[in-house]
């Protein structure tokens, strides 16, 4: 299968026809806490940025958040949810806004996968307006009658956006290559890595993170960053820290991320719970942390783990961001989610799953973290918001120049 992906685009808005109304769609944005909400978040500034008039639709998935606010330059509406189904939230109040939203638009960029996305694809195509599909993984939902619903419901949601949509953007190459779901619709997907950032840290900045992690002099620090879900393969590091610790005695994980509570993991945590508590102070949770607090992490940590198990997780924007403080990364086997590490060099890679392989991937690096420095440079480039923007805007302009995006070079 050959996914194009844009290398090179204009970057100056000399060099646009004309600004354009952008329509974001998806279910959950932020404050809610997830890699798709967090690239949608980055996108949205980033074409703000660029002087374009952004909205973006998605859920009041908390009550308390306002109906309607501007955060840095971008618009977002939220229709009231009536009811959740597994992970998912119904809410008509999108589908009319999504029909007055997409009148005023010049180019609907819908997140994949949400089910109202087929419903926006409809409502789009029948306005006369480009639809642009951002899809971010396969969703694969736990064992469960509900969830199998879902699971059936938002495949042919999928597959109507898909077919409606004139380009696929994806994260990678190597990850469409490995979706059954994508093969089907080869010619119009179009590969743009995630948008990857982080706040200025200074060494005060750092050493308030020290304090407020505990962190004590000659500890071995590993870091991972992520929400504690079923896909995430906590226990995999959790397992592989003991043999770490025969190696190397003052190893220590910090988790970052919503570990308290996570909606539709609750099984989960409390598997994991004997298993983490038999860790003691070695394993601490932190929370989520503020933008410079996030950045003083990845610094302070030694090498950071992205441990994930299935197609659900399809890269890792905390690669790229550990890679953005010269930290190494150890991730696992897995299309999409091994390509920072492969494209740069910048740590190891593991079976997935393999507790035992992690553990000595671990000990390589802490060995010797220097030389899995590797070569990121042009992956943080190609990673950086204003770039990631600039593809986008490029294929908004050709499409609503009635043209099909120029294919560039493979990454």
């Amino acid at each position: 299968m050959r996914v194009r992906t844009i290398r090179g685009t204009r970057t100056s808005l000399e060099n646009v026809a004309n600004l354009m109304r952008i329509l974001i769609a998806l279910t959950y944005y932020r404050p809610h806490y997830s890699g798709l909400t967090i690239y949608a978040e980055r996108e949205a500034r980033a074409l703000a940025a660029r002087g374009h008039e952004v909205t973006v639709l998605t859920s009041r998935f908390d009550p308390r958040l306002p109906a309607e606010e501007i955060q840095h330059g971008v618009r977002i509406i939220r229709p009231r949810v009536w009811f959740r189904v597994s992970k998912g939230v119904i809410m008509p109040g999108m589908w009319l806004q999504a029909w007055k939203l997409a009148r005023q638009a010049d180019v609907v960029n819908l997140h994949a996968p949400q089910f109202d996305a087929a419903i926006i694809a409809v409502i789009a195509r029948l306005l006369g307006k480009p639809v642009v599909l951002t899809y971010q993984c396969d969703l694969l939902l736990p064992d469960g009658l509900v969830n199998r619903i879902a699971n059936i419901v938002s495949h042919a949601a999928n597959h109507i956006s898909a077919q409606l949509s004139q380009v696929i953007v994806h994260l990678s190459r190597d990850y469409a290559d490995h979706s059954e779901f994508l093969q089907q619709y080869r010619s119009k997907v179009m590969a743009i890595f995630p948008p990857a950032v982080l706040e200025p840290a200074t060494a005060a900045d750092r050493t308030d993170f020290r304090q407020r992690a505990n962190i004590q002099p000659g500890e071995r620090i590993i870091g991972m960053a992520a929400r504690l879900a079923t896909e995430k393969g906590v226990e995999v590091l959790a397992r592989a820290l003991p043999e770490v610790v025969k190696a190397f005695p003052t190893a220590r994980v910090l988790f970052v991320g919503p570990y308290q509570n996570v909606f539709g993991e609750e099984a989960y945590a409390a598997h994991l719970q004997p298993i983490l508590e038999s860790l003691g102070s070695r394993w601490t949770f932190l929370g989520i942390l503020t933008p410079v607090e996030l950045t003083a992490f990845f610094q302070t940590c030694e090498v950071t783990v992205l441990p994930s198990l299935n197609r659900t997780e399809a890269y890792g924007m905390v690669q790229v961001e550990s890679m953005l403080c010269n930290t190494p990364v150890i991730a696992s086997d897995l299309p999409g989610i091994r390509v920072p590490v492969s494209e740069t060099g910048s740590g190891l890679i593991f079976p997935a799953g393999d507790s035992q392989a992690l553990a000595a991937a671990l000990i390589q690096v802490l060995s010797n973290r220097d030389a899995f420095q590797g070569h990121p440079q042009t992956l943080l480039h190609l990673s950086e918001p204003d770039q990631v923007a600039a593809q986008y805007e490029q294929i908004f302009s050709e499409l609503l120049a009635h043209k099909q995006p120029n294919p560039g070079p493979d990454a």
